[in-house]
């Protein structure tokens, strides 16, 4: 290498650096290097991120130029060497400061060294040791070369250095630190920390280096001895606390301020043991990772054992209390901790005891939802083995059963029950937990013996309990919850086997639990409000006035000492009126009434506990209520329809919210005994209110996601899309109610839950718009009447209270016509009467007299139609032929009440007296609000087509071979005006086999264009026996799915005759040629009924119903004409699937009209094979189907 350089340029690289380590320990902002040539100048590299394996990377580059022997000079882009080989030395520095550098920072390492030294290595990168570092040798990486011309700076060229003041004190403070780090000595930390105060001093607020003085100050008092006096850890917790005030979200300093203001907080921790501290530290270790980039040194002290670890581990020893704050903290300290993180089992933990406190609390099923599914992750990151399997299981077991407690769903009971039996399986004789396994056991199978009623489930609870008391000696911090729950169990023996020694040793039991707790025991109240419940029970059978006086005075402490959102206020409502309620029984004071009828009122709106419980409550208020005629039992019912609909809403599915609502299956006459509440009130708007509120609930909930919003698009169209994809989604959320995965069961009610959310914030926000103040809210009266607004309807009323109907007019009051003679069990013989005499007569010769059932017929007429017939005449003075619309409800929905006829000669021997069908045109319908539904989807109507279906060979098996049905769909064909599409399925192409269909497939076709549904088949219009008034058949589903005029049967007819009833009524139907209008289509079977009275029996003409809209008004001069006769249906029962036939056309869908084979018996309700018509109605928006 020449060593006479004159008139040439060397340029230098410094590419990277490694085994950097900064003496004073402290973290550097940055690393940076000096090239120095002479005591004037210098060259600086730009400050370089330090690694995490305490590695830089530069590429930083600088040009030197020799000008002469005696003197260099230099540009602002080049420095010129003095001599061919002079001395240069390098050293490498730490910055504390990303953005505006206070001094010179900390010095690490220097080397001297002379250019020939440095190109002796050619154009190649080589490596250059520095002195160690606590025994480690720094080292850069460089490349040195020769160019003939200059080259660019990556670095800072520096004329000379200037040392002010504070940048000379700030080095010495540095200096001084790091020789104190090495020391320890006292005196060179107080030079230090004088040197960093005297810059702090010269550097006031709004010096620009003013944050980077504190950061210096704070820094070095927090490392040293001064750290130990608690008055310093906090003026200088406050000293960092400025400094980040200085330097917010985006500065470049931010980060490193934030880790100082943590280390601050986690020494006070250390020595005050203060939660407030760490839980700080927390929230700004959440803050401080994210900006933090993966790889650098900054990130691994923060990752590290002494930074995001030890906070992980602080906060996981921090008590829960459920409080947001808590929750919030266990959330962060989760994320800090993410799946895979040693620490990650534990946090989740920690995150799922305080979601079940704050449960505890507030009542909250998304926090039990969550904590479970918690409980669920932890326990398969704990499989069997690891040291707290057994308590994971316990706390999964305690989360399953609190579920069960606010939602009743048996599920979770049973699930529970097998890992508390888990747990106890790990947990053997000898233990240390093994008691804990039998309490939780014992408790879980009492609770199980209440669901379901076996003996050995409580006797089994019992000897476990005294397991576990034996387990738990006097001074046992538990035993007083062993001895309550022994008591609990006790008790619960004691109500279903009466035996006075059990009940005696219950309240001993619970007096000495009593005695253990103190008056700030948490669960102190529980303990007041079992015995409570003990003493009123023996109250009960021994009559002493002291135990019910006891009873009442221990619910009165336990409220007294609970909040007023605490969860276990519910339950002393529930005691207290208990106790209220047997003391009144026992001395008639109306006081004692009021005071349980109040509490029933709190218990059934405490907003904290589950609906399921809640329900039951406001169910027991209304018995209680009209058992002593109490004036609240019209709020109790009330109170029972919206907290039962609000349970059912929250099920994501109908056939879930079947399930749900079957538990209350107790409760299924409220809507009829609320009416007739209201009735005997004298109160007739709100009877009507009721009734509708209380019926066709599984209607009414699926039916709110398809609300017509003509009138919200036009008003807000974006709220009204908002609302449609909203109600789309909730309606989509299916759920997994059927799947084995019980964790997936749990994440579909969790977002089915969130979508219900959502919902309802959309729903609120519409009804702040003027003019939807009752969006989606049960209709009033007057919105309701806009059912009668083409003739009246009469709700036919069957409660135990009295049996009366409602006559709503299209204006003005209701009207009420009582049955003074008739009674509940009156119509329930009636009911099956009818339904004897139409099987009997289903043997009989055509032509043999119905003499049974005419008489049935008769007393229809006289007992009930007759008393609304001369309402409808004499006070509404409505006219002959008018369309009326019955609503049946209960036992009323079983009975053909528009075939009530007197069946008498008139007093002139004219001829016989008219029937209800001679007098007007009857049709019915389930609710008001499915008759007002269809008339609002009338408002668009569509090019006709027209579908016949017929299946006269049916499966195996499944029905007899009916012959007609092939010739009956050739006869519709006929009728069908020849400008009518019409497309016909038959044999296979009109059997689904692949799959069944269900009324629930019937329910989600949404078909708002279709019109008629002519459902000739068996049972079409009878619901299910076990709940009537939620009308659930299949001409109501059809109804739901967007047919707007449906005729329907109530029980079997017969193959051969139905042919006779079809070609009347289409004859009808089709009068006017080319027309197919749904409207006509009860007058229709109003003329074909007494057109056919010489071809079809009796029972056979009655069986035809119509539901739904008719024309406001109709010719009825073709009707007029004919004799009066009595009503004639047809039926041909349904016996199959279908396959799903190709589309027939792509027209509009106007109506459909159904025929279907017949096989005899009852339609199926949900989950059984109905109708395989979804995919076509699906394909058209409007269509004539003929189901045969």
């Amino acid at each position: 290498m020449p060593s006479n350089l004159e008139g040439q340029y060397i340029k230098l690289e410094v590419i990277s650096g490694k085994n950097i380590t900064v003496p004073s320990q402290r973290i550097p902002a940055g690393i940076y290097i000096t090239i120095n040539v002479d005591s004037r100048r210098h060259w600086k590299s730009a400050v370089r991120v330090l690694s995490s394996d305490r590695s830089v990377a530069w590429s930083d580059t600088t040009t030197f130029y020799r000008e002469s022997r005696t003197r260099s000079q230099s540009s602002s882009s080049v420095s010129r060497s003095p001599e061919a080989s002079p001395r240069l030395s390098l050293e490498i520095r730490a910055s504390f400061e990303l953005g505006r550098m206070l001094g010179h920072g900390e010095f690490i390492s220097k080397l001297r060294t002379s250019w020939d030294e440095l190109l002796h290595h050619g154009d190649k990168p080589f490596d250059l040791s520095f002195p160690p570092i606590r025994g480690i040798h720094p080292s850069l990486m460089l490349k040195a070369a020769l160019v003939h011309a200059r080259g660019n700076k990556d670095g800072e060229q520096l004329d000379s250095i200037v040392y002010s003041e504070i940048g000379w004190r700030t080095y010495a403070g540095h200096t001084r630190f790091a020789k104190y780090m090495r020391s320890k000595s006292v005196s060179t930390l107080n030079d230090a920390v004088e040197h960093f105060q005297f810059v702090l001093d010269k550097c006031p607020v709004g010096h620009p280096d003013h944050p980077a003085a504190l950061t210096n100050l704070a820094w070095t008092r927090l490392q040293g001895y001064i750290c130990k006096d608690l008055q310093y850890i906090d003026s200088t917790t406050s000293l960092l606390r400025d400094a980040l005030a200085l330097r917010p979200q985006g500065h470049p300093d931010h980060p490193k301020s934030l880790y100082h203001l943590t280390e601050a907080l986690n020494w006070r921790h250390d020595y005050q043991h203060t939660p407030a501290d760490i839980r700080e530290s927390t929230q700004l270790y959440h803050e401080l990772l994210p900006l933090c980039p993966e790889g650098t040194y900054l990130r691994s002290i923060v990752a590290g054992k002494n930074g995001a670890n030890y906070v992980i581990g602080a906060c996981n020893k921090l008590p829960t209390d459920g409080s947001d704050e808590d929750i919030q903290l266990r959330r962060i300290v989760l994320e800090l901790c993410p799946m895979g993180h040693q620490r990650h089992p534990t946090s989740l933990h920690k995150l799922a005891r305080a979601l079940h406190a704050r449960f505890l609390r507030c009542g909250s099923i998304d926090d039990i939802d969550e904590t479970i599914q918690l409980c669920r992750d932890i326990v398969s990151l704990a499989p069997e083995g690891h040291d707290y399997h057994d308590i994971y299981l316990n706390d999964l077991a305690a989360s399953l059963e609190l579920r069960f407690n606010d939602q009743r769903k048996s599920h979770d009971l049973d699930e529970a029950i097998s890992w508390h039996e888990e747990a106890l399986r790990q947990r053997p004789i000898g233990h240390q937990y093994r008691d804990f396994s039998l309490n939780n056991l014992g408790d879980t199978l009492r609770t199980h013996f209440e669901q379901c009623g076996d003996i050995n489930d409580i006797n089994r609870a019992i000897t476990l309990l005294r397991e576990a008391l034996t387990l738990r000696p006097l001074g046992h911090p538990c035993r007083d919850s062993t001895f309550n729950n022994l008591a609990l169990a006790l008790k619960t023996r004691h109500d279903e086997l009466p035996a006075s020694e059990d009940l005696n040793e219950a309240i001993d039991l619970y007096r000495e639990s009593l005695q253990l707790e103190q008056h700030d025991h948490p669960s102190r109240h529980k303990t007041l409000n079992n015995l409570s419940a003990a003493l009123c029970s023996r109250f009960t059978e021994a009559r002493k006035n002291e135990d019910v006086e006891e009873a009442i005075d221990l619910c009165q402490q336990s409220l007294a000492s609970l909040p007023p959102l605490h969860p276990d206020r519910h339950y002393a409502y529930f005691l207290i009126r208990q106790a209220y309620m047997a003391r009144y029984r026992m001395q008639h004071q109306p006081a004692d009434l009021s005071l349980a009828m109040e509490n029933f009122r709190l218990a059934s709106k405490h907003p904290t506990q589950g609906f399921p419980a809640r329900i039951i409550d406001a169910y027991y208020w209304t018995v209680s209520a009209e058992e002593h005629s109490h004036i609240s039992a019209l709020e109790a019912y009330a109170t029972f329809f919206e907290l039962l609909d609000n349970h059912l809403a929250t099920r994501s599915s109908t056939t879930s919210r079947r399930e749900a609502a079957a538990a209350f299956s107790y409760a299924r006459t409220l809507p009829v005994d609320a009416g007739s509440c209201a009735i005997r009130r004298d109160d007739l708007q709100h009877a009507v209110e009721l009734i509708e509120q209380g019926r066709g609930q599984q209607w009414s909930l699926a039916s709110r996601l398809r609300t017509p919003l003509e009138d919200l698009e036009s008003t807000n169209p974006n709220l009204a899309h908002k609302f449609s994809e909203i109600s789309k989604h909730l309606s989509d959320a299916q759920g997994s109610a059927g799947s084995a995965d019980r964790a997936a069961v749990d994440r579909a009610a969790v977002e089915y839950r969130r979508l219900t959310k959502e919902w309802e914030a959309v729903v609120a926000e519409t009804r702040n718009i003027q003019g939807f103040s009752r969006f989606l809210l049960p209709l009033s009266y007057d919105e309701l009447q806009a059912a009668a607004c083409h003739g009246p309807v009469i709700i036919l009323i069957a409660s135990v209270y009295s049996c009366d109907a409602l006559i709503v007019p299209p204006s003005g009051q209701p009207h009420h016509v009582p049955f003074p003679s008739v009674t509940l069990p009156d119509l329930e013989m009636f009911k099956n009467n009818f339904a004897r005499e139409i099987k009997f007569a289903a043997r009989m010769d055509p032509t043999e007299p119905r003499k049974d059932l005419r008489v049935l017929l008769r007393k229809l007429w006289d007992e009930i139609m007759l008393p609304i017939v001369n309402v409808l005449q004499h006070d509404l003075k409505l006219r002959r032929r008018s369309r009326i619309w019955l609503c049946p409800t209960a036992a009323f929905t079983s009975i053909p009440l528009h075939a009530a006829h007197p069946l008498r000669t008139k007093a002139d021997r004219s001829g016989q007296e008219e029937c209800l069908e001679d007098l007007y045109i009857c049709s019915y319908t389930p609710t008001l609000s499915a008759l007002i539904r269809s008339r609002q989807m009338m408002k668009t109507r569509a090019t006709p087509s027209f579908i016949a279906v017929g299946q006269s060979q049916p499966g195996a098996g499944q029905g007899t071979v009916l012959a007609a049905v092939d010739s009956e769909l050739q006869l519709v064909h006929k009728l069908v005006p020849p400008n009518v599409d019409f497309t016909t399925l038959s044999g296979d192409d009109a059997t689904r086999a692949d799959e069944p269909l269900t009324l629930l497939d019937i329910m989600d076709n949404n078909t708002p264009r279709a019109e008629f549904a002519f459902l000739s088949a068996c049972h079409t219009a009878v619901g299910d026996e076990e709940t009537p008034d939620e009308v659930i058949h299949l001409a109501a589903g059809l109804q739901f799915s967007g047919f707007k005029s449906v005729i329907g049967t109530l029980w079997g007819v017969d193959d051969a005759v139905a042919k006779h009833v079809v070609e009347a009524f289409y004859k009808n139907m089709f009068k006017k040629k080319g027309v197919v209008d749904c409207t006509r289509a009860a007058s229709a079977l109003n003329y074909a009924t007494h057109t056919v009275k010489g071809k079809v029996p009796l029972e056979q003409r009655i069986v035809f119903i119509h539901i739904g809209i008719v024309a406001p008004n109709v010719e009825v001069k073709e009707v007029e004409c004919i004799q009066q006769k009595q009503g004639l249906w047809h039926e041909i029962p349904l016996n199959t699937s279908l396959r799903r036939p190709a589309p027939p056309s792509d027209e509009a869908m106007h109506a459909s009209l159904l025929h279907t084979p017949a096989s005899h018996g009852a339609w199926p309700i949900f989950g059984q094979r109905t109708i395989g018509l979804v995919t076509t109605l699906k394909e058209h928006t409007g269509t004539v189907l003929c189901l045969a």
